[in-house]
């Protein structure tokens, strides 16, 4: 089925031409690839650069710093692309240096130098592990809404940088060249997105880059000086070692890397659900599997730039900016961008030449993907409900967050290490994002529990279960009917959603927390086969006669509010929402 083709279940249409799991051209993955890999080099080169020459360290080290991140960026991406066991998302999520690290960095670099960082950045990432592995802890906390504040954190952080790219230019050039440039750069790239077909679509980016650039050339802003001073081929050495004495600088600092780090795998956690968002024809719940492999994939990176002796490593948000934009999610052109970083860190010339891409031209660029993705952001936001409670954790989140980082919130009195940490919007912000969370599930209902096996047996269990429930918060008939209904629903789908002969083996665990207007039910079971929420996308709003397998989805659907299934590797958790009243 293309993409122009109805999904015949009232779902609309999306532009994507390539799914994951679908094979395009191969010439056609190793240009996306290499497109994606040279336009985002830049970044990759530029925050080890800015790192180690505030740091006060010489060239030697900043050659092969350069030259580690991206080696380690180009193998986590293709780890990313094609996950192993666990590890990686299996969908195109492009791994670069981590510009949340540059202020801890630098303090590592003065206290011990590179082989200090080394190993902080090798002990932060095992913490990483932890969380991907255990994810379902932290699933009340981090979650669609937290990652897309997040997301939106992540462009309001960005933009900051982008802004002032847009008038760099040499000394002495023409008042006109930076507008030009920047401006016939966005208009190529924009009308080419908007109404571009086909090939243009796709290669919109670069055609934008390409003729932005040409335009630098023609004004005198384009330097080719470094391009002509680096070398053809070359591998630095210099490698710093790590210092395992773990001293009072080591205990000083790994609170702070630590920390950055989860707020890292917050990020990643963004990136990973937004990318199953925009990969697929039809739509589909995020796989909290995918998530965990991203964050896994994410670790790696992290503790091979501590055994490599460079700064960390993240997901670059751009690449759902990019898949959205060209319809192509295919594996495959996530392999041939960690290739391109591998090619790129051994051949210095070719990276030159695209580090020497004038300022106006990539903050263009970088001003038309950031739109996207504080976008896909809203869209996360708004996709995860959007209740009372919710407005005020994204609205208080994103405006604390974005105040930090104009440094419009007290920016006298927050020094040392806390000064370091709110620094950063993202950092500010998800911090303030994740503790409203928690406050919020400290002072909800107080949960009450119901353990047994997953089988038929539990639905006289769950009825008295939940009458009781209802009764303590002194719902009306009608409200608690309601509950019970679609408690026994949702038991109805789990067991439908099993593999043939097992779900008997299965147990279930029923949680419920219940108001006087509304109830949750969280439903923990043995991982089965299917997605409710996916069974209920693909079903839509059919009016035809529903087959006997869609009986108790419709009437689920009827009775519950909102209804989120969370699928990790060994359980499944589905959460249902319940309106009722006293």
């Amino acid at each position: 089925m293309t993409a122009a083709q109805s999904t015949g279940s009232g779902v609309p249409p999306s532009s994507i031409r390539y799914q994951p799991d679908e094979r395009p051209p191969e010439a056609l993955a190793f240009g996306l690839g290499l497109q994606m890999a040279i336009l985002q080099i830049a970044g990759i080169v530029l925050t080890p650069a800015i790192v180690i020459r505030a740091a006060g360290l010489g060239e030697p080290y900043l050659s092969w710093a350069v030259f580690a991140g991206l080696t380690v960026c180009g193998f986590s991406t293709i780890l990313q692309a094609n996950r192993v066991g666990r590890f990686g998302a299996g969908h195109v999520l492009l791994m670069g240096t981590s510009g949340a690290f540059i202020a801890i960095s630098v303090a590592a670099l003065r206290e011990g130098g590179p082989p200090l960082l080394a190993v902080l950045v090798l002990v932060s990432s095992l913490f990483q592990f932890g969380l991907a592995f255990r994810l379902t802890w932290l699933r009340r906390v981090i979650t669609p809404t937290v990652a897309g504040i997040v997301i939106m954190l992540i462009a309001a952080t960005v933009m900051p940088i982008l802004f002032p790219l847009l008038g760099d230019v040499p000394d002495g050039a023409s008042p006109l060249a930076a507008p030009l440039s920047a401006g016939v750069a966005l208009a190529v790239f924009a009308g080419l997105a908007l109404r571009g077909r086909g090939v243009l679509r796709l290669w919109a980016p670069i055609i934008g880059v390409v003729v932005g650039s040409t335009i630098g050339t023609l004004t005198g802003i384009f330097d080719f000086e470094p391009v002509r001073n680096a070398g053809w081929i070359g591998i630095p050495t210099g490698w710093p070692g790590l210092d395992f004495s773990f001293g009072a600088s080591f205990w000083a600092l790994l609170p702070a890397f630590v920390f950055v780090t989860l707020i890292g795998a917050i990020e990643t956690i963004g990136d990973s659900i937004a990318i199953q968002r925009v990969s697929w024809r039809r739509p589909q719940a995020p796989d909290y599997r995918v998530v965990a492999g991203a964050v896994a994939a994410d670790g790696v990176g992290n503790l091979l730039s501590g055994i490599l002796g460079t700064v960390p490593n993240t997901t670059y948000s751009n690449s759902i900016s990019m898949t959205e934009l060209t319809g192509v999610a295919s594996r495959r052109v996530g392999t041939w961008i960690g290739v391109s970083f591998l090619g790129l860190a051994m051949f210095p010339k070719v990276a030159a030449l695209f580090l020497a891409i004038p300022g106006p031209v990539v903050g263009a660029f970088g001003l038309a993907l950031i739109g996207i993705l504080f976008s896909l952001g809203m869209h996360m936001v708004a996709k995860d409900g959007m209740s009372l409670q919710k407005a005020v954790i994204v609205g208080l989140s994103f405006w604390i967050g974005t105040g930090f980082q104009a440094r419009a919130i007290f920016p006298d009195a927050l020094e040392g290490f806390w000064g370091v940490l709110l620094d950063n919007g993202m950092t500010a912000g998800g911090l303030v994002a994740i503790l409203l969370m928690v406050f919020l599930n400290l002072t909800g209902a107080r949960p009450k529990r119901l353990r047994g096996t997953l089988d038929m047996s539990a639905g006289a269990k769950i009825e008295d279960f939940l009458r009781a429930q209802a009764g303590r918060r002194g719902w009306d008939e009608g409200s608690t009917s309601r509950l019970i209904s679609a408690g026994e629903e949702a038991l109805l789908t789990l067991l439908e959603g099993g593999a043939p002969g097992e779900a008997e083996a299965r147990q279930l665990r029923l949680t419920a927390r219940t108001g006087r207007r509304s109830a949750e039910l969280e439903f923990v079971a043995a991982a089965g086969d299917l997605n409710i929420e996916d069974r209920m996308t693909m079903m839509g709003d059919r009016p035809e006669v529903p087959d006997e397998s869609e009986i108790s989805l419709r009437l689920l659907k009827h009775y519950a509010s909102s209804v989120r299934h969370q699928k990790y590797h060994d359980v499944d958790i589905v959460t249902v929402e319940v309106e009722g009243r006293s």
